[in-house]
């Protein structure tokens, strides 16, 4: 190897290590300043006085760098005093009064809580860098018959790439050529496969598994359902709870009022009770130590963070701590009904033919009819029919479609009318099977009739189904002891039977956009903190009034931007779980408030009276810095 091979490969590995240490530095730091204080300790014991102040002089910069350069910057950019600005006050005076080793030891505890504080933060970067990861930076483009790799950001929608076995999708698109089976799981979480073929979608950062398929552009690189995620998750971080903007205000004042009262225990005490100045001055300098609001100031950032991380983990993406803080305050929650409570697509639920024709020829020349219609309700149809009899459809003779009523066609030599009652004719639709159309459309059934030259022949009901799980869901959130309410601008019987069969406590019918908003004002008014989940464009305007709008990940672009939380799995029962993650946060979030309060104001006491010297002081107050955020991190764990 040549001597610039050797260079160029050491400046690499340097480079990988520095980016190894660097999250790691503050513990590092914290580790070093901890080394320095013992051997300033033992350089003490054995009377080398010179050695022992240098070795706290380095254990004091070492240690105390990060921490005193953040305060340094945020006090000048402020134009205000914080924490950090008064541990390194502490820490200083510490030194002044002969307390070398409290000093350097306050300087490490500190910069251990830094570094915990730091840990959590990377925690939750976490899931962010491990997202990047699944994101292919390079694709095969196809033009003019001709492959050749180039950056993802370089594709345009329209472009044709070609995925090949094992490699992961790079942009979201259609597949136009091919058929294989995909991994989901880093959109969807499904742990099984996906099969897939003409016309299916596909989405970056999954894995194409079994064979080549040729897929066409739909969205830019910038615009990918993994990108969003990530915005999502990077969104959630940047955004602070009340608690926390709470906190931060308070931070200021309490800052000024601790310095003007360590100034005048320099000199109160010294007039009023006879203190002398050494201890006037040492009892102002623990003052200073115990009064700083560190481990309030930690109670509530590092278990937002750490219950954001969890959720996003889970599948639960959160805009932000103050939408996570209030989930735990939820007291209702509306649901859209389509695509939200239901699947959102048509299925059929049953199929009944005139006696004496064979059900299973009547149901394929059906499909055979409507399958060349793109209708929902004839999707519907063709893929029952495929699934049922997995059979080959025929082709129709003739096929002529009657926009707004159904279609007329011939096959194999019959006249077929397929469509709405009134297109058979309603009477004759009445009385159809003993009249069950009005027991089907009592269950929120849509009804399709077929005629067969000239005669009623059969009758198919469909419905967008219930979900499997939003029974499971609904129960979990009345557990709660959360009021359960649909919207819906479906017809009112439709609504009533899947209210009955979803299990929620109340429904409104026929709510166009601006009437869901309405009903979600007026049950703000009743309820005052209420959710609201949807998935579609009619769904965003109550989305953005919910006290939290919840979108499901399948939903539309505009859902999934204006919502403050999203389910990427489409799980509803994940909501029940969002809502027990955030009651957990804002419970440890109480618990360090209280326990950070009342730790300080044992401490001062304890300082007024006399009874606490400065190790002491350091060890209490630095202690609970670090118990409050080991407490935070309880949330990182599932439960």
């Amino acid at each position: 190897m040549s001597s610039d091979a050797k260079v160029l490969t050491k400046g690499i590995e340097e480079t990988s290590l520095i980016e190894k240490i660097k999250p790691h530095i503050e513990l590092i730091a914290a580790g070093l300043s901890g080394i320095l204080i013992a051997a300033g300790w033992l350089f003490d014991k054995y009377d080398y006085g010179v050695e022992a102040i240098i070795a706290y002089l380095l254990a004091f910069v070492i240690g105390g760098f990060a921490k005193a350069k953040e305060g340094i910057e945020a006090t000048y950019e402020n134009k205000e005093l914080n924490v950090e600005m008064l541990m390194i006050f502490a820490a200083v005076g510490s030194a002044i009064i002969g307390y070398w080793t409290e000093g350097a030891v306050l300087i490490f505890i500190f910069a251990v809580s830094g570094a915990l504080e730091t840990y959590t933060m990377n925690k939750s970067h976490k899931e962010i860098s491990s997202l990047m990861e699944l994101q292919p930076q390079e694709a095969l483009l196809i033009t003019n018959g001709y492959e050749k790799r180039v950056a993802v950001s370089e594709l345009i929608v329209g472009d044709h790439i070609l995925i090949k076995p094992g490699e992961r999708v790079p942009s979201d698109g259609v597949i136009i050529k091919g058929q294989t089976n995909i991994d989901e799981a880093a959109i969807t979480g499904e742990s099984m496969p996906v099969s897939k073929r003409e016309q299916a979608e596909v989405f970056a950062g999954t894995v194409n598994l079994t064979g080549s398929i040729t897929v066409q552009i739909n969205k830019a690189s910038t615009d990918t359902l993994f990108q969003k995620i990530i915005q999502l998750v990077q969104s959630a971080q940047s955004e602070k709870s009340p608690s926390q903007l709470f906190i931060e205000r308070f931070e200021g004042t309490y800052v000024k009022v601790v310095l003007l009262v360590v100034i005048s225990m320099f000199f109160l005490p010294y007039f009023l009770l006879g203190w002398s100045w050494h201890e006037s001055f040492y009892r102002a300098m623990i003052l200073l130590v115990v009064a700083s609001p560190c481990a309030l100031v930690a109670s509530i950032m590092p278990a937002t963070l750490s219950a954001i991380s969890n959720g996003a983990k889970h599948g639960i993406l959160v805009k932000g701590g103050v939408h996570l803080e209030n989930l735990g305050h939820l007291e209702a929650i509306a649901f859209d009904k389509t695509g939200t409570l239901t699947k959102g697509k048509p299925e059929v639920t049953e199929v009944i033919v005139k006696e004496g024709l064979n059900k299973e020829e009547l149901i394929l020349k059906a499909a055979s009819i409507e399958n060349q219609s793109t209708h929902p309700l004839a999707q519907a149809i063709v893929k029952y029919t495929k699934q049922t009899l997995k059979q080959e459809l025929l082709q129709p003779d003739s096929l002529e479609d009657i926009p707004g009523w159904g279609v007329k066609a011939s096959i194999n030599g019959e006249q077929w009318k397929i469509g709405k009652a009134a297109f058979v004719g309603n009477d004759e639709a009445d009385t159809f099977a003993e009249g069950k159309s009005k027991e089907l459309a009592g269950l929120g059934n849509t009804l399709v009739f077929i005629e067969i030259d000239g005669v009623l022949s059969a009758m198919i009901a469909m419905k967008d189904v219930v979900r499997e799980e939003t029974k499971h869901a609904i129960e979990d959130l009345k557990r709660q002891n959360i009021k359960t309410i649909m919207l819906t601008g479906d017809s009112e019987k439709t609504a009533h039977a899947i209210a009955a069969e979803s299990h929620v406590d109340e429904f409104y019918a026929e709510c166009l956009p601006e009437e869901k908003v309405e009903q979600l004002k007026q049950l703000k008014q009743k309820y005052k903190t209420v959710a609201m989940v949807g998935d579609g464009i009619n769904d965003a305007p109550a989305l953005a009034t919910a006290s939290v709008g919840i979108a499901m990940g399948e939903g539309t672009d505009v859902a999934l931007e204006t919502a403050d939380i999203v389910l990427m799995k489409n799980d509803l029962p994940k909501i029940a779980e969002a809502v027990r993650l955030s009651q957990r946060m804002n419970k440890i979030i109480k618990q360090n408030v209280v326990f950070s309060i009342a730790v300080i104001m044992l401490l001062i006491c304890s300082n007024f009276f006399q009874l606490l010297d400065l190790p002491f002081g350091v060890i209490g107050h630095e202690g609970s810095t670090i118990l409050v955020i080991l407490n935070s991190l309880r949330l990182l764990k599932s439960r």
